[in-house]
């Protein structure tokens, strides 16, 4: 099965057009390829001698990203793998490969992925459950504009221009590291509502995924070792640090922990019960700055904008925007929101502590709201997906 019928393809593809395998004839558009592509890959899986897959086109919304996609099963499986064909028609157009040679790459590492993909049909009855999987419930925060086609179908709570959506995490059902994004038809079948599914986040989440606060040295020091960072002179004494890193254990959707009660209040206890800045990393990492008159907003502004366009991967991007917590009034919001709010202030334009609505204050009032509201159990029978992975 590890074989692939090169000549066999070859000759097929010839059949219907001979510039699918032709590389110096005209490409062809995208619906074209798509078409085209999708035809090959199952005539590929049949030369493989895999003639039991089940393949499917379908519209794959993952964060910062939507793309179309071949989803291929085993017949009757509950486990299929999202083969991207976004990506194949740029490798079509963009490099010297024929939609053959594309085909036959992609369904190779299918086959391997599907011959590894965990058998689940145990946990069908949990995934169909909520009262046993909202203790698998935990957080991600995104961009709202990037994300705007990905919101419209999942629920969510604002936090300025971001979003807190839910995944349920679901490693001991599909495998380390397996994530399933909650959607609006998944609520549905549930029979719950979006202030449910909150309350029961913000309770499970801190537990599933606590939050880590890190000096940078520190972090540093993990990566690079500490006799590394003193030649570097980068080993800062703990009492002197001016960056923390905010995530959880596994650094993975990170930013989420920007969506816990108890956020604000133990960074601002970790950078000596102050205020503080709020800068993106990613959505797997917050980056925590005092505010303390050593950096100005309009600097971090850039840094973070400098950051995102060099060294972050757009599919890990959050935002551009540096945020600010101000431990006084509780109040969490954008920067440039913050330094209107102290220009006002000084020019006795003052607002009541608390005036403007917090997030914290926002997800207290939800959970005494979805106290009341009953739930029931209800069969969810939606296609759900995590990365590569379909369910």
């Amino acid at each position: 099965m590890d074989n692939f019928n090169t000549t066999d393809m070859e000759n097929y593809a010839k059949k219907i057009d001979e510039k699918y395998a032709d590389r110096d004839a005209d490409k062809m558009g995208y619906q074209e390829f798509k078409s085209a592509y999708a035809d090959t890959v199952e005539k590929a899986f049949h030369y493989k001698g895999m003639s039991d897959v089940e393949i499917e086109n379908r519209l794959v919304d993952k964060v910062n990203e939507t793309y179309d996609a071949l989803t291929v099963k085993h017949s009757g499986s509950d486990v299929g793998v999202n083969i991207s064909i976004t990506d194949a028609y740029d490798a079509y157009i963009n490099h010297d490969v024929t939609i053959v040679e594309i085909a036959a790459e992609a369904t190779t590492k299918t086959a391997a992925a599907l011959e590894n993909a965990p058998n689940i049909s145990n946990g069908i009855n949990d995934i169909q459950n909520y009262d046993v999987m909202k203790n698998k419930l935990v957080m991600e925060v995104v961009s709202a504009e990037t994300n705007a086609e990905l919101l419209e179908t999942v629920p969510h709570k604002d936090i300025e221009d971001m979003a807190v959506i839910y995944r349920f995490d679901v490693k001991d059902i599909v495998g380390e590291g397996a994530t399933v994004i909650v959607t609006n038809k998944m609520l549905d079948n549930y029979g719950i509502t979006p202030d449910q599914l909150h309350e029961d986040a913000v309770k499970n989440a801190p537990e599933i995924r606590p939050i880590v606060i890190q000096g940078m040295a520190e972090v540093l020091a993990k990566q690079m070792g500490v006799e590394d960072l003193e030649m570097l002179g980068l080993n800062i004494p703990p009492e002197q640090e001016q960056i923390f890193v905010a995530s959880v254990p596994d650094n993975v959707h990170g930013a989420g922990i920007l969506a816990y009660e108890d956020f604000m209040d133990k960074a601002s206890e970790r950078v000596g019960n102050q205020s503080f800045f709020i800068l993106p990393s990613s959505i797997h990492e917050l980056l925590i700055v005092p505010d303390n008159g050593m950096m100005d907003l309009h600097s971090l502004e850039q840094m973070v904008r400098e950051v995102n366009a060099t060294t972050v991967d757009p599919s890990e991007k959050l935002t551009d925007n540096v945020y600010h917590y101000d431990a006084q009034d509780k109040v969490f919001e954008l920067g440039e929101k913050f330094v209107e709010r102290q220009a006002a202030k000084e020019r006795g334009e003052v607002k009541e502590a608390g005036a403007k609505k917090s997030l914290l204050g926002e997800l207290k009032a939800a959970k005494a709201e979805a106290a009341k509201e009953p739930h029931k159990d209800v069969i969810d029978k939606g296609v759900k997906s995590k990365g590569d992975v379909a369910i």
